[in-house]
C-alpha cells in the first residue's frame, strides 16, 4: 500500500478490539485511499463489523490509533467521526419513514432560525439531479421502494460532507437493475473524491465496482488486492483459509411424490398461482422484488390469509389459517428476515432450537431436559452452528450461525416442506456452501425446499426447477436444461423468452 501512501484519507494501525473471551479484531493495520471504492470482505465474524464500528466512533477500541484526513486519535466518537467526514449506510436505513425525503435528507438542519421547507427541497432536488434520479422531495419515505431508500441514505450522507462514506451490504434488497442503478451513484461519488468503504458477500459486485478489496478472517487483517489483479477463488482461499470446493453441490437423488400443490391460489396480493413441488427437489421462486413471492409462501405458511384457490399436501387439500395450521402440515418457514421474524434475539441458543418442538418433548407443562439436550446437541452438531455454549444469546452470533439455528428449529419441529426465503442473504461464502450443503443433504432425505432467492447464481446453481413471478402473478416456470440468467431476467421482467433472447438487451 506503500505507492498510495501521498495520498490516503484513512489509516488505522495496530487496532485491537477484545470483547470478553472473543478477539473482534487483532492489530489491524490498513490504509485507505482518498476517491477509491475499497471494498471489504471476510466471512460472518471475520470482523468487518467492528472494523465499521471503530472507524465511525460506535465502538471503543482497545489498542492503536485512527488517523482521518489528517487528525489522529487514539479514540474517537461518532460526533468526531462525523465532523471528520465519515457516514455510514447500514443494512437497515437510517430513516425516519413517516417524514418526506427532503425532510430526512435535511435532517437536524433549520437552514436559519425556523426550518425552512422550500430551502430543504432545493437541497433535496439539486441532489437527486446530481444522481439523475427522478425521486420527488415531497415524497413519503414509506411509500418508496427500498431503492430510493438507500438514494436518499446515499443523498443525507453527500449533504452532511462525507468524505469517507461506508456502505454494509447496500446491495442485499435491490433488484437486479437497481443495483445497476446503486453503482451508478457509488461511481459518479468516486469521481468526486469520495472513499467508498464498500462491505459485500457479493463478490460480483466487488469485481464490477471497486478498485481494492481487502480481506478479513477472525478479527485479523490478511491482505488487500487490487481488484484488476485477482479473481473469485484467490478471495475465497483467504476469506475461508482453506480451498472451497465446488460451489453448489451436485444431486443425484431422483425427485418423488408430490408434496406441494398450490392450484390458483390468491391471498396477500397475489393472484392465481399454481405450481408443484415434488418430494427431494427444490423449487426456486423467481422475481424483482415486489413480484409477489414471498407474499405468495406467507399465505402457504398461515401468515396471510388466503382468499381462494386450494394448497394441497401430498395430495390432500389443507386448510392453513394460521402458522400452527402450516406446521401441523409439515410446512416450514425459514424466513428471509431473521432478526426481526427469525430469531428470538435476546434469548439463547437452546431455546431457538427447540421452541417448535417444545410439544414433542414435553409432559404437559415440563419439558423433558435430557430430550431437549438431545435434539439441540445433534443440531449443533449436524449443521454446525459455531456457538461458545447453548447458553450464548442468539444477537451475538453471525448471521451464518443465526440461519442455522432458525433452520435447526424448523427441522427440530419434524418439518418436511421447507419455505427458504432469502437462505443466504448477508452470509458469507464459507456460511453459504454450508447453507447449500444442508439443503442438499435435506432433499437426499426426501424433504421438499421452495427457495425464494434474489441470487441469481444461487438461484441457477441451486434449483432443480425454477417458476417465475411478474406483478404478483404466475408467469411460467423453467427446466433445468433451459437454465440461464437471461432467459429468468426477461421472464421475471414481463418479458417472454423468445429465440433470439441472447442476442436482445434486457
Amino acid at each position: 500500500m506503500e505507492e498510495y501512501e501521498n495520498d490516503i484519507i484513512l489509516s488505522l494501525r495496530n487496532i485491537t478490539k477484545i470483547y470478553p473471551g472473543v478477539i473482534a479484531l487483532s492489530d489491524v493495520s490498513i490504509d485507505f485511499k482518498r476517491g477509491e471504492i475499497h471494498a471489504i470482505v471476510g466471512e460472518n465474524g471475520a470482523g468487518k463489523s467492528t472494523l465499521i464500528k471503530t472507524i465511525t466512533g460506535a465502538v471503543s477500541f482497545d489498542d492503536g490509533i485512527i488517523t482521518i484526513d489528517g487528525a489522529t486519535f487514539d479514540s474517537i466518537s461518532p460526533i468526531q467521526a462525523r465532523e471528520h467526514g465519515v457516514e455510514a449506510i447500514y443494512q437497515e436505513y437510517n430513516l425516519v419513514e413517516a417524514l418526506s425525503a427532503a425532510e430526512n435528507i435535511c435532517y437536524g438542519k433549520k437552514y436559519g432560525r425556523f426550518v425552512n421547507y422550500p430551502v430543504m427541497r432545493k437541497v433535496a432536488q439539486d441532489l437527486f439531479d446530481q444522481f439523475k434520479i427522478d425521486i420527488d422531495p415531497d415524497a413519503i419515505v414509506r411509500e418508496l421502494s427500498s431503492a430510493k431508500m438507500q438514494i436518499i441514505e446515499i443523498a443525507k450522507a453527500v449533504s452532511k460532507g462525507a468524505k469517507i462514506l461506508i456502505m454494509d451490504e447496500p446491495s442485499a434488497p435491490l433488484t437486479v437493475n437497481e443495483i445497476d442503478l446503486m453503482m451508478n451513484i457509488v461511481r459518479k461519488l468516486k469521481s468526486d473524491g469520495v472513499t467508498i468503504l464498500y462491505i459485500s458477500h457479493r463478490l460480483d459486485e466487488i469485481f464490477k465496482l471497486a478498485d481494492q478489496v481487502s480481506v478479513f478472517r477472525d478479527g485479523k487483517y490478511i491482505a488487500t488486492k487490487n481488484v484488476a489483479n485477482t479473481n473469485r477463488s484467490e478471495l475465497i482461499k483467504l476469506m475461508v483459509g482453506r480451498e472451497l470446493a465446488e460451489e453448489y453441490p451436485k444431486r443425484t437423488m431422483e425427485s418423488g411424490e408430490i408434496a406441494l400443490e398450490l392450484k390458483n391460489l390468491s391471498g396477500n396480493g397475489v393472484e392465481g398461482i399454481s405450481l408443484k413441488a415434488h418430494r427431494g427437489e427444490i423449487v426456486g421462486l423467481a422475481g424483482l422484488v415486489g413480484a409477489g413471492r414471498s407474499e405468495i409462501m406467507r399465505v402457504v405458511y398461515g401468515y396471510e390469509k388466503k382468499q381462494s384457490g386450494q394448497v394441497l399436501v401430498y395430495g390432500k387439500e389443507v386448510e392453513i389459517n394460521n402458522c400452527h395450521d402450516a406446521m401441523m402440515h409439515g410446512i416450514g418457514l425459514v424466513t428471509e428476515d431473521r432478526k426481526r421474524e427469525g430469531c428470538f434475539l435476546m434469548m439463547d441458543v437452546r431455546w431457538n432450537i427447540i421452541f417448535a418442538a417444545l410439544r414433542q418433548i414435553s409432559n404437559r407443562l415440563v419439558v423433558d431436559v435430557k430430550k431437549e439436550k438431545e435434539i439441540t446437541t445433534s443440531f449443533k452438531g449436524k449443521l454446525k452452528i459455531r456457538t461458545p455454549n447453548m447458553e450464548q444469546l442468539v444477537m451475538n452470533l453471525s448471521g451464518g450461525n443465526q440461519q442455522k439455528i432458525i433452520v435447526a428449529r424448523v427441522l427440530a419441529a419434524g418439518l418436511d416442506i421447507l419455505i427458504f426465503d432469502e437462505p443466504t442473504r448477508g452470509i458469507d461464502v464459507g456460511a453459504k456452501k454450508e447453507i447449500y450443503e444442508l439443503m442438499n443433504e435435506l432433499c437426499m432425505e426426501g424433504k421438499t425446499i421452495i427457495m425464494i432467492s434474489s441470487d441469481m447464481e444461487e438461484l441457477l446453481g441451486m434449483s432443480d426447477r425454477i417458476v417465475v413471478l411478474y406483478e404478483k402473478q404466475y408467469v411460467g416456470e423453467i427446466e433445468k436444461e433451459d437454465f440461464s440468467q437471461e432467459r429468468v431476467l426477461s421472464m421475471a421482467s414481463g418479458m417472454l423468452p423468445t429465440r433470439d433472447l441472447g442476442r436482445r438487451e434486457l
